[in-house]
């Protein structure tokens, strides 16, 4: 993959969620309207469907397959589209990969697969992207998964390998913590320079894009996108003023989507917050994640204020 394909995919990006009806099946209107609204506001280069914010876990193949269709249908003459695979086993992940690659995706993101926070090594996680990367053809971007994640998150030896794959072209990198990011930072850009590093931990953004980065794939930018990509404009032209101005928006409602327990509420509180807003007609998600307790949607009334919105 050469520098110039690769810069081709900089910028920021809205990772969506994936709108359920009253029955809990998916709703391809809302999806299609959520779709649009995600990339309506200026600096919003592409979305992210079928990560984890897209309960991508929860969905059936044939499921992930219609979110993309519909993601490719909406907006995939004017916004870039990265789809993610995430499958235990590797040949499920390789037939996922083709799905995407036939219906019209600009690039893949591989997820680790949740065992992996139990054990995995670095042969394991070299040869299922190896069988990803075999079954097609398109632009690859990697996960690093949240230092509180167990062994889903790659050692700096195995990262080094990752990153120097065929068609590899970026790295949403969720380490979650500022020492690593910037550890992994340097480790990649040294190694292969052309691989974006998007920072992706969105309680952290300020810390992130001083350090640097290539863009961002954060489901936060589906609630305030225009704060999002402010910020990552005002540090790269040094502006701490007006940066600070804006983490002091963003941070509250980072904060109770992400940094308020139990974590695995995060996708449910997206949901309520853009159905607080108006933008979508339910915020259902699929079970075992339920309703959130009324004090939640409380706190994330008033950090949507915070936010000014």
């Amino acid at each position: 993959m050469s520098h110039q394909q690769a810069e081709a995919f900089h910028g920021i990006y809205v990772a969506t969620v994936c709108p359920f009806d009253a029955k809990g099946e998916i709703d391809a209107t809302a999806l299609s309207n959520h779709l649009e609204a995600a990339t309506s506001s200026e600096g919003i280069v592409g979305v992210l469907i079928n990560g984890h914010a897209g309960e991508n876990f929860l969905l059936s193949r044939f499921e992930k397959r219609r979110v993309l269709e519909i993601a490719h249908e909406t907006i995939g003459q004017k916004a870039l589209v990265v789809c993610g695979v995430n499958a235990e086993a590797s040949a499920e992940a390789a037939l996922h990969a083709q799905d995407v690659e036939k219906t019209g995706a600009d690039a893949i993101m591989v997820f680790p697969p949740f065992s992996w926070a139990l054990s995995q090594d670095k042969t394991m996680v070299l040869n299922h992207h190896a069988a990803i990367i075999a079954a097609c053809n398109l632009p690859l971007m990697l996960y690093q998964a949240s230092v509180g994640a167990g062994q889903m998150a790659y050692l700096p030896e195995t990262l080094a390998q990752l990153v120097q794959l065929p068609n590899v072209v970026a790295i949403k990198e969720g380490s979650w913590e500022t020492a690593r990011y910037e550890a992994n930072r340097s480790l990649i850009k040294s190694i292969a320079p052309h691989v974006a590093v998007m920072a992706s931990g969105d309680e952290h953004l300020f810390s992130c894009f001083a350090l640097g980065s290539e863009g961002s794939l954060v489901s936060l930018a589906a609630i305030i996108p225009d704060l999002i990509v402010g910020l990552k404009h005002a540090l790269a032209n040094a502006d701490l003023d007006l940066a600070r101005k804006l983490n002091d928006r963003i941070s509250p409602l980072a904060k109770a989507i992400y940094g308020t327990p139990p974590n695995g509420h995060a996708t449910a509180r997206l949901k309520t917050c853009l159905k607080l807003l108006g933008r979508l007609p339910h915020d259902a998600t699929r079970a075992p994640i339920g309703p959130l307790p009324l004090e939640e949607v409380k706190a994330l009334e008033q950090a949507l204020a915070a936010a000014g919105l």
